[in-house]
């Protein structure tokens, strides 16, 4: 029988399973695995265990570790600043790494990691995320033009401001024609925020390859990113997402963001994979 052992773990709602990698045997059997159906498998929440999608941690030669993520969908993505503040706290939990600051080699470049521990558990993370690249875009919809800043944080993102918080109607009969949209060849996520104030902002996200989840790490980042070259907010700023929120800093053009969130696991358990190859 083959198996897997796996971790549950999300940052604010924003759910994977994680499987540790620097295991040889979990290795083995990972290197003979359909990574993009597992995903599809695991992540269902009828059928699976149930996630936003799989995240294998691996040995590096140049960091702590290695991420690799895949959307629920099965497609391999880039980065996610959820997903990247549970790894860190696998690491250092499970002993794996002893330090409390780490890099982690992803898809979007080597990110590092400084984690709040307190009594040997970790309760915060913050991620130093890289420079974000922004500029203003617009793409129509329904012969309607719709206008948002573009920031990549390593990955793709459309950022749109409205008067108002966006109501479950518009975003999720707009955010997937926007994720699928020709103008985005790859694919893009989509955030819809409201401007509480200087120091706050609303968020929900449509994630490509997933559907609206509780939060998106690079898409908050993305958000006070675009936020800030509006004018609109300055400084350190919180935003509120549907699974809580995250501390954002980003000091303007040529600097790093800095994202800060709680990483929470949530159970252990084991993936049969024989039912897994041979359910249809």
């Amino acid at each position: 029988m083959k198996t897997l052992p796996f971790i549950k773990m999300h940052g604010l709602g924003n759910d994977y399973v994680y499987i540790d990698c620097f295991e040889p045997s979990t290795a083995e059997v990972i290197a003979s695995t359909d990574l993009a159906s597992l995903a599809r498998r695991v992540s269902d929440r009828h059928t699976g265990i149930g996630s936003d999608g799989l995240v294998l941690i691996l040995p590096s030669e140049e960091a702590d570790a290695r991420m690799r993520m895949f959307n629920a969908d099965g497609s391999e993505a880039q980065m996610c600043g959820n997903a990247i503040r549970c790894v860190g706290k696998y690491l250092y939990e499970s002993g794996r790494c002893a330090q409390s600051a780490m890099r982690i080699d992803t898809l979007s470049g080597q990110k590092t990691l400084a984690l709040d521990v307190v009594e040997g558990r970790v309760e915060r993370v913050t991620v130093n995320m890289g420079i974000p690249i922004v500029y203003s875009d617009s793409i129509t919809v329904d012969g309607m033009s719709i206008t948002f800043t573009s920031v990549n944080m390593g990955n793709p993102h459309a950022v749109i401001f409205g008067q108002a918080p966006v109501t479950t109607e518009y975003l999720h009969t707009v955010g997937p024609q926007i994720a699928t949209h020709p103008h985005f060849p790859e694919g893009t996520n989509v955030e819809f925020a409201y401007v509480r104030n200087e120091h706050e902002i609303d968020m929900r996200v449509w994630e490509r390859g997933t559907g609206e989840t509780m939060a998106c790490g690079t898409g908050t980042c993305a958000t006070a990113v675009a936020a800030v070259t509006q004018g609109t907010v300055q400084g350190t700023v919180i935003v509120h997402l549907l699974g809580g929120d995250l501390t954002i800093r980003w000091d303007g053009d040529r600097q790093p963001v800095l994202m800060t969130g709680p990483a929470t696991e949530v159970f252990r358990g084991t993936i049969n994979l024989d039912d897994y190859e041979y359910q249809h």
